[in-house]
Formats: structure tokens, C-alpha cells, sequence
């Protein structure tokens, strides 16, 4: 009797020890789901308000609907690009692929990896304000040259963009010395034959040649010159691109006379990245805003003297139609729960 319930009592134990041995296994397993990386996802600002922007955007999104910290690396986009190759930063949200020589390689060399494109639709090039083409009637303001529509057309109003300082030439304004699209602005101004009636002037900044835009807009002024978008001077005035034809590579390999191809920007990301934060990945292969957008929040920001977080809960309250198609419907509703 004593020897059968020793062989029970071992038999027992026996179980327990395999219960344990299972149960040992699956809490394994449950930690190693409940240990998965809680962040921060560390956000690389570059310095420029639409990268600022952006990353006030999503990181709202990643803490609100994802429950995980965020935290902005500043640096120059070469320092930030060698920090998420060596996994110091996470995401770069806004990469201006162009500026960066070593950015396809890279790619395919895995030392970083590409999540998705953003502002797809980004233009620069020689702008006007709108009014010069079209007048404004509220301002009183008639057209000036209703027949300007390329750069090629510039040759007929030379007498409309005065240059002040030289009134026998027009002013055509380039890109801030030390950009490389200055260099561009160099070649097409020539190509074009422009040196004979206008004078390429440079400013001595972007902030410089910001400001010419608004005093010649507030005032319903004439101006021509470079500009870009997305950016808050677009999204604040009305100005329109003077075509130049389409893009082509044959012709921007010699004398540069078509339109500037679009940047490609991308999401890029350290490599580590979807392997410990899969959830965050998936989201930011969905993120993109068109240049409209951001020149839309960026414009809010400069007319409301508002920073870049103040901006984003501005954008997540009055577009939630456009950023929710990112996210699965419980996610988006965590965030929609915070505002």
C-alpha cells in the first residue's frame, strides 16, 4: 500500500514537474511577446520645419496609438545618415535622397533600409506670385504679364521685374549662395539667354530671399525667382512654377532647359528597425503627405506662431480623414480618444 502511494506521489510530481516544464515554455514565450522593444523610436530632425513637422505627427501617432516613446535626434542629414547607419537613430522621416551620394548604395547594401516615400509631388524652379499672371481684383492688383506661362516667355517682361538697383535690366532672384541648385540656376540662366535683359541676383540666405517674396507679395509687387515646395511660403502665398517642359535627362545632362525632376523622398530607417518595431514599420510605410499638405501646416505654424507640435494637433484634429487611412481602426481610434 505504502509502495503504491509512493508510485502515485511520484507520478504526481512527475506531472507537475512536466506541467511546470510546459508552463515554463509558454512564459517563455509570453515574455519574450511582452519584452518587445518599447522604444523610444528615435526620430532624426534635420533641422528644417517640414522634417520638424512631420516628426511632431508621428510621433503623436506612436505614443497615442502605440503606446511607445518617442525621442528627436538633431544633427546635419550627414551626421544623422551615418547615426542610423550605426543604429544610434531610428527613422528619418523626410530623407531628400538627393543630398545624400552614398543614399542608393546604402540601400542596397542594407545598411539602411527603405520604409516609404513622402512628398512625392515636391516642385521647384522659377516662381511668380500668381497676381502677376492673373491680377487679384480684391487687392485691386491687374495683370501684369497674363501671358507668362514658361521661362522662356521671361524675355517678353523684362520691363515688369525691375531691378531696383540696375533699371535697365530685370531681377531674376537665385537660390542662396553655397546651395547646390544655385549652380543649376547658373546653367539654366544661361542656356536660356536670360543674361541679356535680367540680372541673376543672389541673397545672402533662404531667410533673405523669403523675405523678398513677402515684401514683394505684401506690397502686389512683381517678383521672379527660385523657390521650392513643400515650404511655408507656398503654403502661405499664392505663386505659380513657370514651366520649363517635361523632364529629361538628356537635356538636363547638357543645358538643364526642362523642369527640375521631383526629389525623391523617402521614410528611410536603421536596419534593426523592423525587427524591433514591426507595428511602427507597417505605419510608416503608410505615412505620406502631399507638398500641399505641408505647405498647408507649415503656413499654419508661420501665420499662428506656432512650433511643430502645436501644428501636428492642429493636422490630427482637422484632417483625420487623411491620416487614419495609416493606421487599423483600433489604433486610429486610440489616437482620435486623445484629442
Amino acid at each position: 500500500m505504502k509502495r503504491l502511494l509512493v508510485l502515485a506521489l511520484i507520478f504526481i510530481m512527475a506531472l507537475s514537474f512536466a506541467a511546470c516544464g510546459g508552463a515554463t515554455e509558454t512564459e517563455t514565450e509570453t515574455e519574450t511577446a511582452e519584452e518587445a522593444y518599447e522604444g523610444p523610436i528615435r526620430m532624426a530632425d534635420c533641422g528644417w520645419d517640414s522634417n520638424k513637422f512631420h516628426n511632431s505627427v508621428a510621433g503623436y501617432i506612436i505614443e497615442n496609438g502605440f503606446g511607445m516613446e518617442t525621442e528627436v535626434i538633431p544633427g546635419s542629414t550627414a551626421a544623422i545618415f551615418i547615426g542610423m547607419k550605426e543604429g544610434d537613430v531610428d527613422v528619418l522621416i523626410e530623407t531628400w535622397t538627393d543630398s545624400i551620394p552614398t543614399y542608393a548604395g546604402d540601400v542596397e547594401s542594407g545598411e539602411i533600409i527603405e520604409i516609404g516615400t513622402n512628398m512625392s509631388d515636391n516642385t521647384q524652379g522659377f516662381y511668380v506670385p500668381t497676381y502677376v499672371i492673373e491680377g487679384d481684383p480684391e487687392r485691386g492688383i491687374e495683370p501684369m504679364a497674363p501671358d507668362l506661362k514658361t521661362v522662356e516667355d521671361l524675355k517678353k517682361y523684362k520691363d515688369i521685374f525691375v531691378d531696383e538697383e540696375d533699371p535697365e535690366m530685370g531681377r531674376i532672384y537665385n537660390s542662396p549662395p553655397g546651395w547646390e541648385v544655385s549652380k543649376i540656376m547658373d546653367k539654366k540662366f544661361e542656356s536660356y539667354g536670360l543674361g541679356e535683359m535680367y540680372n541673376l541676383f543672389s541673397p545672402g540666405s533662404g531667410a533673405s530671399l523669403a523675405a523678398s517674396i513677402v515684401s514683394s507679395y505684401e506690397k502686389g509687387q512683381p517678383w521672379v525667382g527660385y523657390y521650392w515646395a513643400p515650404a511655408w511660403i507656398t503654403g502661405v502665398y499664392d505663386l505659380t512654377l513657370l514651366d520649363e517642359g517635361p523632364h529629361s535627362e538628356e537635356i538636363w545632362g547638357t543645358t538643364k532647359m526642362c523642369n527640375f525632376k521631383p526629389v525623391y523622398i523617402t521614410v528611410s530607417a536603421q536596419k534593426e528597425l523592423p525587427e524591433l518595431a514591426p507595428d511602427i514599420v507597417e505605419f510608416l510605410s503608410k505615412y505620406d503627405l502631399t507638398s500641399v499638405q505641408t505647405a498647408e501646416a507649415l503656413a499654419y505654424m508661420n501665420n499662428n506662431g506656432v512650433n511643430e507640435d502645436e501644428a501636428a494637433l492642429w493636422f490630427l484634429n482637422d484632417h483625420e480623414e487623411i491620416w487614419t487611412e495609416w493606421l487599423d481602426e483600433e489604433i486610429a481610434q486610440k489616437v482620435i480618444d486623445t484629442l
